[in-house]
């Protein structure tokens, strides 16, 4: 099969009319275009990534729950010093959204060279926000504010690094499907999934931010 380029991968997901796909697109009977010889409708991925991030979201909101209920249990909880890189981590992932827009705005419109610089924008901030977690770690480690000191402390620790291996899949996704050897998944496709990821883990970060920042 010869080389697609982002232009041929190009489609849009879930729009209703318009003109019917031409034929030999590789669009199957069900709407959704077949990947590779395995026959499975792409629309399969975009489901199978949201009952995902479900899943995710409700082990994070069990996480949010004890901190709730531990924080109200007595008075032994103690508020901890928040590092103040965690701002500029904030800045950082929200960026990476923008960028990460962008590459997909350029994808749609055949702009294959401007899709991977922006993409590879978002995934260089993507480990930047990494970077700084790490750093946010030691300051409070330097500060005193240990794992097992105090419940506040333990749940800073737990609700961060949760996250953070969460954008770490993020990242490896968006290597893969900006130059990884994509065989069942077509390159618009993944790009979809890999943005709505991207972006859930985003929310999911400033709400935690929030959380933190309120409720220590």
């Amino acid at each position: 099969m010869p080389h697609l380029t982002a232009t041929d991968e190009l489609e849009i997901i879930g729009s209703s009319g318009g003109a019917k796909p031409p034929a030999g697109s590789g669009r199957d009977g069900d709407g959704g275009r077949r990947g590779g010889s395995s026959g499975i409708p792409q629309r399969v991925y975009v489901t199978g990534i949201t009952i995902a991030m479900g899943g995710i979201l409700m082990f994070f909101m069990a996480l949010v729950s004890a901190f709730i209920v531990r924080k109200g249990l007595g008075g032994d909880w103690l508020p901890f010093g928040m590092p103040r890189i965690l701002w500029l981590n904030t800045g950082i992932l929200l960026a990476s959204s923008g960028a990460l827009i962008q590459a997909r705005r350029l994808f749609k419109r055949g702009d294959s060279g401007g899709f991977r610089h922006w993409w590879a924008v978002t995934t260089v901030l993507g480990l930047l926000f990494l970077v700084g977690q790490l750093i946010a770690w030691r300051q409070m480690v330097a500060a005193g504010f240990y794992l097992a000191s105090n419940a506040s402390n333990s749940f800073f620790y737990v609700l961060t690094a949760a996250h953070g291996l969460h954008l770490l899949g993020g990242i490896a996704a968006l290597l893969f499907v900006g130059w990884g050897r994509l065989r069942k998944l077509t390159l618009a496709t993944g790009t979809e999934i890999v943005s709505y990821y991207w972006h859930f883990l985003d929310g999911l970060w400033v709400f935690l931010f929030l959380l933190l920042l309120l409720g220590r």
